[in-house]
């Protein structure tokens, strides 16, 4: 497996703090089938991460893998929130692709007020560059108004869910909106965003075995999420032909969002 938004590398952000913390990540990741991830630390205001440090971050962490005998390859890439994105030039930009495609991972809006995000969003994408969001399933804005990510998903960009959000982890509000998601159509990538090994660890298939009951059919697909499609994200391909969105078993879940 493919886990696309991670914060693997030490000492940068909120991930771990130390090379061997990082390496108990990966050790986690291996054992969970995953083969290759993507460092994507936090691109903003609260910690300094140059983007020019990442690939040489990056390059000390594979060679601490190859070292310690771990199966695992990290690729460079970053989770860019929206006012950062404003002030990086472009040449910095480059640097934070996901892989060798024109994708750049943005931070969802976590705020309340998000009025102008949609569009530094769009103009991205009309700058040549791919848009892949962060976890959407946890932005207030787009709970209360699945048109406008919609409207987003239809002019290109894609949702990258986290596997902790279809097992309740960020509560059940973020819960039922990313199972709508997915019943929707909404969903082109599932990844862990993980920090360290043991709170918010670097596992996938977890999240789609709890969202069996709900989304009957779901765990079948996960190869598509987490293989198939950051694949070709990464690649800078087009998608696969996706597998049909599952539909929502409970009826109450299902009637509760018609109702919203």
């Amino acid at each position: 497996m493919i886990d696309l938004h991670s914060h693997i590398l030490p000492g940068l952000d909120d991930g771990p703090a130390t090379q061997e913390a990082a390496l108990a990540m990966a050790r986690v990741a291996v054992e969970a089938g995953i083969r290759t991830i993507v460092a994507t630390p936090h691109i903003n205001s609260s910690y300094p991460v140059r983007p020019q440090e990442v690939p040489v971050a990056v390059a000390a962490l594979n060679l601490a893998l190859v070292r310690n005998e771990l199966e695992l390859q990290v690729v460079a890439g970053g989770e860019i929130a929206v006012p950062r994105l404003l002030e990086l030039a472009p040449s910095e930009l480059e640097g934070l692709r996901l892989g060798r495609g024109p994708y750049l991972l943005i931070e969802s809006p976590l705020g309340q007020s998000t009025p102008h995000v949609d569009t530094v969003i769009l103009n991205t994408c009309s700058a040549g560059y791919g848009v892949v969001l962060a976890h959407p399933e946890r932005a207030p804005a787009y709970q209360r108004d699945l048109d406008r990510l919609a409207a987003l998903v239809e002019a290109g960009v894609l949702c990258s869910i986290t596997a902790g959000s279809l097992s309740g982890r960020f509560g059940d509000t973020v819960r039922r909106f990313t199972l709508r998601m997915f019943a929707e159509g909404l969903v082109h990538n599932v990844a862990s965003d993980a920090h360290d090994h043991r709170r918010r660890p670097p596992t996938l298939l977890g999240g789609f075995e709890a969202a069996e009951p709900d989304l009957p059919g779901i765990l079948a697909q996960a190869e598509w999420y987490t293989e198939r499609a950051p694949a070709a994200i990464l690649a800078g391909a087009d998608l696969p032909e996706r597998p049909p969105p599952p539909r929502l078993r409970r009826t109450g879940l299902a009637r509760m969002w018609r109702a919203r």
